[in-house]
């Protein structure tokens, strides 16, 4: 071989390792999901990143310059993201491993903002159009056709849960019609199945009704039950020592109740898969309330009898009696304290 090819062939090695290296560092070597984007009217500042699966422990920052961002995260498999803008405003973001997605729009119409780079995140960013001006039954009734002519995709799990489950107004018999339809193709989505259950939960557990039987056991070793809860005011809490907005719930939750005086109960459920992690969070804050910790993280069974399938997660009961559930971080403080 001469010393031209030798050459020529030491260069393709190397151009090939450079393109490998650029590649990882892009976020595009299959571990990585990036976002990248350009707002107008927004020169400066930050917004915010969390996802309803639980895949990042509380909420990560992205920061603008320039009118311009950029995030980069470990990515191993698909999952949804939420980003808050300042002015609260919410949009999903639909992640894949080795994929990236650019948002450009204006700060001033966010609702019009465009998303690209997957064909999930597009058909988002086409619905998201479609109901720009619609009315809340609208609405409802373009997600469940959307649905319908796309049980395949991860979004409906997404439009189920925001406009059905969690809307003011809740339709859980709805939303399990829309699920049973999205079961039929995504056998093996866990987080479709979990929201199954959470569904038939919270169709059984609703304001107004009794508190379903169920037992717990401590980290002391002492019983939980819902007899145990039939008298006085109790929250009910699920939370882990990873997610930032549950712990920040608790810590809110204690000060009001150290400053108003009142006596009422705290069941905080974890969803750790350490009771040791729970027990040395315990032993470093002071919170003299109920912790429960069975390690098997939402498989727990009081925790679907209760239809308690996110962190965070809550429910308020007065004399055994389910008064109100999935209460705002910022209102459960002054709603427990003022039964």
């Amino acid at each position: 071989m001469s010393f031209l090819s030798s050459l020529r062939k030491g260069s393709v090695s190397l151009m090939a390792l450079l393109a490998l290296l650029l590649l990882a560092s892009c976020g595009e070597d299959g571990h990585h999901f990036k976002i990248e984007g350009r707002l107008l009217q927004m020169n400066s500042g930050e917004f915010y990143v969390y996802s309803t699966d639980g895949d990042i422990n509380g909420f990560d920052t992205i920061k603008v310059e320039g009118g311009r961002f950029a995030f980069e995260m470990p990515c191993e498999r698909a999952m949804t993201l939420t980003i808050i803008f300042p002015n609260f405003s919410q949009i999903p973001i639909f992640a894949e491993p080795g994929k990236t997605v650019t948002i450009k729009g204006d700060a001033s119409h966010l609702k019009a903002l465009k998303i690209k780079g997957t064909k999930t995140n597009e058909l988002m960013s086409s619905f998201r159009e479609r109901i720009a001006n619609a009315s809340p039954p609208e609405i409802k009734q373009y997600a469940a056709q959307f649905i319908a002519d796309h049980p395949e995709s991860p979004i409906g799990l997404y439009l189920v849960r925001q406009y059905f489950v969690t809307a003011p107004i809740p339709d859980y018999d709805q939303a399990a019609k829309l699920i049973a339809i999205m079961r039929a193709k995504q056998t093996n989505n866990n987080q479709l199945g979990r929201l199954e259950q959470q569904v038939k939960a919270l169709a059984a557990t609703g304001v107004e009704k009794p508190l379903p039987n169920f037992s717990l056991t401590d980290i002391n070793g002492h019983q939980v039950t819902s007899a145990s809860l039939s008298s006085g005011v109790t929250v009910i809490l699920v939370w882990a020592t990873w997610n930032y907005n549950s712990t920040d719930m608790m810590r809110q939750l204690r000060a009001e109740q150290t400053s108003s005086g009142k006596d009422f109960r705290v069941v905080a459920i974890s969803v750790d898969a350490s009771q040791q992690e729970v027990r040395n969070y315990v032993k470093s804050n002071d919170m003299p309330w109920t912790f429960v910790c069975t390690g098997e993280l939402f498989e727990t069974k009081a925790l679907q009898q209760l239809g308690l399938l996110i962190v965070p997660g809550n429910m308020i009961v007065k004399n055994g009696r389910i008064v109100a559930r999935d209460v705002p971080r910022m209102e459960l403080s002054q709603k427990a304290t003022s039964l």
